[in-house]
């Protein structure tokens, strides 16, 4: 799976990203990403692939009600979600944008957040280019990615499940989020896109949760995985989140339990 293809949330997906993945692997990292941003003092915010608002309600309630945020998504079914989660007078503006070639002028933020995003992008350094061009001088692109998927148990067991149901084609979609986790191949993106000043620090969660099937459906209905699983004539998707709950449950434990997560933040700094 392309990683375009990885990027198109549309229809259910949405639903199910949001109420059984978000508490459980979104919100901690999304606090974590807030707090950073607030200790930046920006004034105009930024945000790249909002998704379902998880890191925008962060966000929103870690900066002063004065800052200016703007909550960008490819997909408006993401954004729908995120849009309702907030009144009418919230200073939020949300608009459908590609990371590729964001609608907005030059250096018009002062800061860029970007929770889980940027592995989807098709062209990593020119989207980081993008990201700097409508960024101020002194301003700061700020961002997260997932670990590898040794450090992420449920994106490993859920990535050989899919392995295991479709031995000859299995779906690809966890080589996306989880493909991006070298160190020194985001710096030299990083630099590729125009950003010299960049630092990281490796994030470690241990998550309870408390139902592993409930967080299951989400693993399988919460990402474009799903169109290929109901595409087959011969697997059935509740098989495969069966599957993947009884594999977290016999690694970590019946619910409630922890579950171990591992992501790095990077701060570039446009100069």
């Amino acid at each position: 799976m392309s990683s375009l293809a990885a990027a198109q949330f549309t229809g259910d997906i949405p639903r199910f990203y949001d109420q059984h993945l978000g508490p459980v692997i979104f919100e901690p990292y999304a606090a974590d990403l807030a707090r950073r941003a607030a200790a930046l003092k920006p004034s105009a915010v930024l945000e790249i692939a909002g998704g379902t608002g998880v890191s925008t309600v962060a966000l929103r309630a870690a900066l002063p009600a004065a800052a200016r945020i703007v909550a960008t998504d490819l997909n408006q079914a993401m954004l729908d979600i995120s849009q309702a989660k907030f009144g009418a007078t919230t200073n939020i503006e949300f608009r459908q944008a590609d990371a590729m070639a964001l609608p907005f002028e030059n250096e018009a933020f002062d800061l860029i957040a970007i929770q889980f995003g940027v592995m989807f992008f098709p062209d990593r350094p020119a989207a980081y280019a993008e990201a700097r061009r409508v960024l101020k001088r002194g301003g700061t692109l700020l961002f997260n990615v997932w670990g590898a998927m040794a450090a992420n148990a449920f994106a490993e067991i859920a990535n050989a499940t899919a392995i295991k149901f479709f031995p000859e084609n299995p779906p690809k979609f966890y080589l996306v989020p989880f493909g991006y986790a070298d160190n020194q191949q985001v710096y030299a993106d990083l630099k590729a896109g125009g950003f010299s000043e960049v630092s990281h620090e490796v994030v470690r969660v241990a998550q309870t949760t408390q139902d592993w099937r409930h967080f299951a459906q989400g693993l399988i209905y919460g990402n474009p995985m799903i169109a290929d699983i109901q595409a087959s004539k011969t697997v059935k998707a509740d098989d495969m989140v069966d599957a993947i709950a009884a594999q977290i449950e016999a690694r970590l434990g019946p619910a409630p339990a922890k579950l171990p997560l591992e992501a790095t933040v990077y701060a570039a700094r446009k100069t």
